[in-house]
């Protein structure tokens, strides 16, 4: 009987889920003024979309490449999975990290943990804009949660290159700095995009994560 347990898993792995581009939990227009319906569709249905195709296809080949044993394939197929698999985590948080409703201030523990890391909510946009403003090219401005020292911290990551696995903080709050995040409304004036990203920020989603990788 231990046997049959094994092979269900073993299964289960050989019979891997594709990854699936997520919904969004609003409408492309419902971020407007601030993000127009555009950019979003845009982003979402072609940028993101594009990330999972290209994630899948690499996944099958890593996986042949791994069934063959074939190593040079494998080290050649990492910074493909890397960037695809990066830009298909990072924007399956950014989309929850915007809401219609959003804006103003976090509340809670949340808050209270901006205040002691950073002084004020007032220090803490002014980093994380200068740090999402300052990325060279392309790249994210992320909050993460630095869980062995048990502090928020802000860092920049290039590219598509996911938090966690590139620094090791637990994300919280992403800001997509790339052109196609907001050319069409803003065209090369990234501080003007920036200034009105924090009026659609999803705090409540922001906080439960805080809330979950805290336990």
């Amino acid at each position: 009987r231990s046997g049959a347990k094994l092979i269900a898993p073993l299964g289960s792995l050989v019979s891997r889920q594709k990854h699936t581009l997520p919904d969004l939990p609003y409408d492309y227009g419902a971020l407007e003024p601030h993000i127009n319906a555009e950019i979003m569709q845009l982003h979402h249905s072609k940028h993101h979309a594009t990330y999972v195709n290209n994630l899948n296809v690499a996944e099958e080949k890593y996986k042949e490449a791994l069934a063959k044993g074939d190593v040079t394939a494998q080290v050649t197929l990492q910074p493909v999975l890397k960037f695809n698999g990066g830009g298909h985590i990072n924007h399956t948080i950014f989309w929850t990290n915007l809401t219609p409703n959003g804006g103003g201030e976090p509340k809670g523990e949340l808050m209270d943990a901006i205040k002691h890391d950073f002084g004020s909510f007032a220090n803490f946009k002014e980093k994380l804009t200068a740090v999402s403003v300052g990325v060279q090219g392309s790249g994210w401005g992320w909050l993460g949660y630095n869980k062995e020292q048990g502090r928020l911290q802000i860092a920049a990551c290039a590219n598509q290159d996911p938090l966690q696995g590139t620094t090791g903080l637990i994300p919280l709050l992403g800001i997509d700095v790339w052109e196609h995040a907001y050319y069409l409304q803003y065209k090369n004036v990234r501080p003007d995009y920036l200034k009105a990203i924090w009026n659609v920020i999803n705090w409540e989603n922001v906080s439960s994560r805080y809330a979950t990788c805290k336990k």
